[in-house]
């Protein structure tokens, strides 16, 4: 028997919806389609930043090499605060407000960026700048979290979708101003980031300012009740900093997201490097991500959707790791063709490591964060990514690349190994979180968030979102 889905609609032809019809009635309704439109368009600004920057700070500023590393690395440990500090004022200020003050900062520290000229005016001016980008994906996934509900896996696998798009797209356009290459050609394309910035607070302030839902349903079935006169309320945790169990999390989260820079760092330096496969394989790494993440990952994030999905893509994450940096190592034995086909297999593996990694990572994050202070935890969970940025391609350039093929073997174990550690601190602390969980009345299941358990609504039986 097929189930309606409140709109007519039998949820078996819904899911299977491609991912246009997805973006036209995604989990979250109105809300969640101009948040997708204006993630779009930010995206979009951000490929033209990242093609052309580097590019900009050397000709157009006339930085030096040793500059533009600092000014960068300065600008990522910068990054790191952002996610923290947008938690912790999302627990006060409503989140659409503060996206959107987010989009306006970048805004005049990219005008700042066009009529500064010298290294140390352009220092504190790129650090605000990626300080603001964090912020405001940080407050994204919250929107998104609240906004979705328990579809949040379903939103943030279109969320990903529409930003590799938007992303391969800035980076396309920016393709065309870095061919021209005068002094204009490049200010134009930083103009369009920060138009990007205008078109994207206009989006956001159309929508509504988003509820928790998790809360509101808590609330709904007693748990999180009033306490009666005479009683003192539940100890609640006051801040996320003291609560070890989820420290952990976030601490073991950080080598879980090396993908990235394997991707952008290691694989074309190592192609360079230490193989004899053809420079012009570099430019084939980034259009296998951006495609496969296009293609697959609303798939791969129906099956990394709750708890027990969400541990298992944990470990997944660990062996696709180390898959690929075997493939890494093999890249140096042989010919051309044998080193080109274990890069390109390696390109391809740590895309599906990403895919596994991008959705389990923030469930995980939400689902172990407490109900009524889950903005400044996701707050706090945010920067394992920006820590990882920071330090993950010094570990690569330093440590991996100069040992040899050895180091990608000791890589890939050492991930492998923490991921093992990382399912079972998850699962311990899932556990001690089952009755909230299980008490919570939560929509069933639906094929469009995860079609592999169509027609199943039993919490109880083995596959099926929740416990």
């Amino acid at each position: 028997m097929r189930r309606g889905n409140g709109s007519g609609e039998p949820e078996t032809r819904k899911g299977r919806q491609g991912l246009p019809a997805r973006l036209r009635n995604p989990p979250g309704g109105r809300n969640a389609r101009v948040m997708l439109l204006a993630l779009a368009l930010d995206r979009t600004g951000s490929g033209l930043w990242a093609a052309s920057s580097v590019l900009y700070l050397t000709f157009v500023t006339q930085l030096s090499a040793q500059q533009i590393g600092v000014l960068l690395g300065v600008a990522g440990v910068a990054g790191i605060a952002g996610s923290p500090l947008a938690g912790r004022l999302a627990g006060r200020f409503p989140v659409r407000r503060l996206l959107i003050g987010c989009h306006l900062l970048r805004l005049v520290t990219l005008v700042l960026v066009l009529v500064c000229t010298g290294f140390e005016a352009l220092l504190p001016v790129i650090a605000v700048t990626y300080l603001g980008d964090r912020a405001a994906k940080m407050l994204e996934m919250l929107f998104a979290t609240r906004t979705a509900g328990e579809r949040r896996v379903a939103y943030q696998a279109l969320s990903r979708s529409v930003a590799n798009g938007g992303y391969a797209l800035g980076a396309g356009i920016a393709a065309i101003g870095l061919a021209v290459g005068t002094t204009d050609a490049y200010r134009a394309l930083i103009l369009g980031n920060a138009l990007s910035f205008v078109i994207a607070a206009a989006l956001v302030w159309r929508t509504s300012e988003p509820r928790d839902k998790a809360i509101e349903v808590a609330r709904s079935d007693g748990s999180a009740a009033e306490a009666p006169a005479g009683k003192q309320p539940p100890v609640r945790r006051a801040t996320p900093w003291r609560d070890r169990g989820y420290l952990r999390f976030v601490l073991l989260d950080i080598p879980m997201n090396l993908d990235d820079s394997i991707l952008n760092v290691g694989l074309p330096l190592w192609l360079v490097n230490h193989t004899s496969a053809p420079h012009a394989l570099a430019p084939a790494f980034l259009i296998t991500n951006t495609v496969t993440v296009v293609v697959l990952q609303i798939s791969v994030s129906a099956r990394a959707e709750g708890p027990r999905r969400a541990t298992r893509a944990v470990l997944l994450y660990g062996a696709m790791m180390f898959v690929c940096c075997a493939f890494l190592a093999a890249a140096t034995r042989g010919g051309t063709w044998a080193a080109t086909a274990a890069l390109l297999a390696a390109a391809l593996v740590v895309t599906l490591a990403e895919l596994m990694r991008s959705v389990s990572s923030w469930e995980l994050a939400v689902l172990l964060a407490p109900q009524d202070a889950r903005a400044a935890y996701l707050g706090v969970a945010g920067m394992s990514q920006s820590i990882q940025k920071s330090a993950g391609p010094p570990l690569l350039t330093g440590a991996v690349m100069a040992a040899g093929p050895a180091g990608w073997l000791v890589l890939g174990a050492l991930v492998a190994g923490l991921s093992v550690v990382q399912r079972r601190a998850c699962t311990r602390r899932l556990r001690t979180l089952a009755p909230p969980v299980l008490n919570r009345t939560a929509p069933a299941p639906t094929p469009e968030a995860c079609p592999a358990d169509q027609g199943r609504t039993d919490p109880t039986r083995p596959g099926t979102r929740d416990w």
